[in-house]
């Protein structure tokens, strides 16, 4: 084919050794010139086409290189060596379109592109409307919380194991993120589990609230597993004397929360649990389990579902630790917090699982 040397005499020339100023106006003509008559070019005249223009586009203006960009990046017979020319550049005006969208960008130069260019990059690629495994793995470790959260959020985006332990790990401090990440159909149940696990309460709430109605058993079964179930091993205490004694206390009207306060803060752990499987309706067993785990939150729950105020929340925290660990400020502060954001129903919801549980 000589279209482009028959319409532009001494092409040649003009691309070994024409100034700038005539290069781009030459780059100019003939990507018009491919541009109209695309949809009728065979392989071998896009392959002409790419050989001429990767040598002139260069020379062209910044506006007139984003035109093009944005006219190829629907093509697809678009000259790839060009668009892979493109899609390299800095300006990300030029590259986005390209990155966004393109489907002559393969996989290798896609992942290339991830790892050596910058955040503006990245974040067109995370509106791709696929993105594999090995290119998820390079954004979610190279992205920032913008990027990441784009490509969690993109339903055509898939991730190895690595790379949703990435997005996991990252979305331990970003609630958007955790969102995102919960919301994914994709999501396996192990992984599900340790989203929850990694989130405040306040945001598992809301994750409860906006994922799909299937999706909202897995996370009370995610949460069942966090917090504790009832299991098959039997607590080593001996709870008899303290049932006893929360009895007698049932029987003169005196069992409420000032006695459960005296018993956390004189650190009696089986009077106090005791009083809690009475006040909450929950089997004293399952109670010790959940409470000796390894996170505070059955406590904030039991507390919020029988009316407790802070200040014995706090002793039963205490309690839990034993008289010899003294927590951080900070800990006592986010379990304060946390007691603080927690909604009465979604505790309700929370003990009416473990009743439901150790019914069954």
């Amino acid at each position: 084919m000589t279209v482009a040397t028959s319409l532009i005499p001494g092409l040649d020339e003009i691309v070994r050794n024409g100034d700038p100023k005539r290069r781009a106006e030459v780059a100019r003509r003939i990507a018009e010139l491919y541009l109209q008559g695309a949809a009728h070019y065979r392989a071998d005249h896009v392959e002409l086409f790419d050989g001429i223009l990767t040598g002139l586009v260069p020379h062209a203006e910044l506006a007139a290189r984003a035109e093009l960009a944005e006219r190829l990046s629907i093509l697809a017979n678009a000259p790839r060596a060009l668009v892979g020319q493109l899609a390299r550049e800095d300006e990300i005006a030029i590259a986005g379109p390209l990155l966004r969208r393109s489907p002559v960008i393969d996989e290798q130069a896609l992942v290339e592109i991830a790892r050596s260019k910058g955040q503006g990059h990245l974040l067109a690629m995370s509106e791709r409307p696929t993105l594999s495994p090995d290119l998820t793995d390079v954004m979610v470790r190279r992205g920032d919380r913008e990027v990441v959260r784009r490509t969690a959020g993109n339903a055509g985006a898939l991730f190895s194991h690595a790379g949703y332990s990435g997005l996991i790990k990252r979305a331990g401090q970003d609630a958007v993120l955790t969102l995102a990440v919960g919301q994914r159909a994709d999501l396996s149940a192990p992984h599900l589990k340790e989203l929850v696990a990694g989130s405040v309460e306040v945001v598992r709430r809301r994750l409860f609230e906006v994922v799909r109605p299937e999706r909202q058993a897995d996370i009370e079964a995610a949460m069942g597993e966090i917090i504790g179930t009832p299991g098959q091993a039997e607590s080593r205490r001996d709870f008899a004397p303290a049932q006893r004694t929360v009895l007698a206390l049932h029987n003169s009207g005196e069992l409420n929360e000032a006695a459960l306060l005296g018993f956390a803060k004189a650190f009696k752990y089986e009077e106090s649990i005791a009083t809690l499987s009475a006040m909450a309706a929950v089997k004293l067993a399952t109670l010790d389990r959940l409470i000796a785990g390894d996170r505070h939150d059955p406590i904030l729950i039991v507390g919020k579902v029988i009316g407790l105020e802070w200040a014995t929340v706090r002793a039963l925290i205490l309690l839990r630790l034993g008289s010899n660990r003294v927590p951080s400020p900070s800990d006592i502060e986010s379990a304060r917090v946390n007691f603080a954001r927690l909604m009465p129903s979604t505790a309700e919801r929370v003990v009416s699982f473990w009743q439901a549980r150790q019914t069954a």
